[in-house]
């Protein structure tokens, strides 16, 4: 038996909404899962990137590679070990970028797992797994679930999300310089303690965000995705950002841009006018930086995970 599951990327924090606000895009990771047959013949594990092969090369195709990982959680999860099993990975979604890359793996083998294993885990479950290896819910659940989530990961340990609204005319353009950003370098500039009105500005500034999409109201979501957590540490790590922020926030039919995830990858919000001039600010700041972009302009994908085998 064969399971192909097809995973979107993702975008997460939405600046105000660090480790818990994500949505979900048109970029897709599948990942395949195969019993085999042959006795003996162990795990498989086959990555296949034809755009840029160079990027898979340290990823290990061994069982500390991070699908296998997944799967081995959910087989224990109902008291078994994955034996035999040839596993293929073939990614569109680019690497450390902050897609959600490693997001879109992991769910995409639970999910192929699951369906192999005739579905012993639930919804929560699966977000759980993921969630555990993760490490925080914010990709995971737009991966799962599509659309624009906002997701918490309980101290019981599960998943409690909704699903938000979005408009046809709140366009997304993604910006994706040609460089790398580990997710563990992201995370290590961040402090271990912030100072309370800084917590309290993001708190305001989330419940201003859920409010402007509940009642389609984009001057708010101007100020609502402004940050005091996340961003203001990760700007040294993605040289041109700042520039690149004050410069759209006066930019005509710009409704906010953030950095998607840990980076370096940027998201801007927008009514659809002055897309060009929304690439032509993010290019030259870039440029001048010898950074090239790609840009992407795209709709959410509201459909989440899903087989496609």
């Amino acid at each position: 038996m064969k399971v192909a599951i097809q995973v979107p990327a993702t975008m997460a924090n939405l600046g105000c909404g660090f480790d818990c606000l994500g949505l979900a895009l048109p970029i897709y990771n599948t990942v395949i899962v195969e019993e085999t047959v042959l006795p003996g013949s162990g795990i498989e594990i086959n990555i296949i990137d034809e755009k840029n092969p160079e990027s898979i090369s340290n990823i290990p195709t061994d069982k500390n590679n991070i699908v296998y990982k997944a799967i081995e959680l959910l087989y224990g999860y109902i008291g078994q070990t994955p034996d035999e099993m040839k596993i293929t990975i073939k990614t569109q979604i680019p690497i450390a970028r902050g897609l959600g890359s490693s997001a879109s793996v992991i769910v995409g083998g639970l999910m192929a797992a699951n369906e192999l294993l005739r579905k012993p885990a639930d919804e929560a479950v699966l977000l759980s797994i993921a969630t555990e290896i993760e490490g925080h819910p914010d990709n995971i659940t737009p991966a799962i679930k599509g659309g624009i989530t906002l997701s918490s990961w309980e101290e019981d340990g599960s998943i409690i999300y909704r699903q938000l609204p979005w408009y046809d005319d709140w366009k997304i353009t993604v910006c994706i310089p040609d460089y790398e950003l580990a997710t563990e370098i992201s995370r290590s500039v961040l402090p271990k303690e912030v100072a309370i009105k800084d917590a309290a500005f993001n708190l305001r500034h989330s419940a201003m965000f859920i409010e402007a999409l509940h009642t389609h109201d984009s001057e708010l979501l101007k100020i609502a995705m402004r940050d005091k957590l996340h961003q203001p540490y990760r700007k040294k790590l993605v040289p041109g950002l700042s520039a690149i922020m004050d410069n759209l926030r006066h930019t005509k039919g710009v409704l906010g841009c953030f950095l998607s995830g840990a980076g370096p990858a940027i998201g801007v919000i927008s009514c659809g006018a002055n897309l060009g001039e929304v690439k032509e600010i993010v290019s030259s700041t870039w440029n001048d930086m010898n950074v090239n972009t790609q840009f992407h302009s795209l709709p959410l994908d509201n459909e989440g995970a899903k087989r496609i085998l």
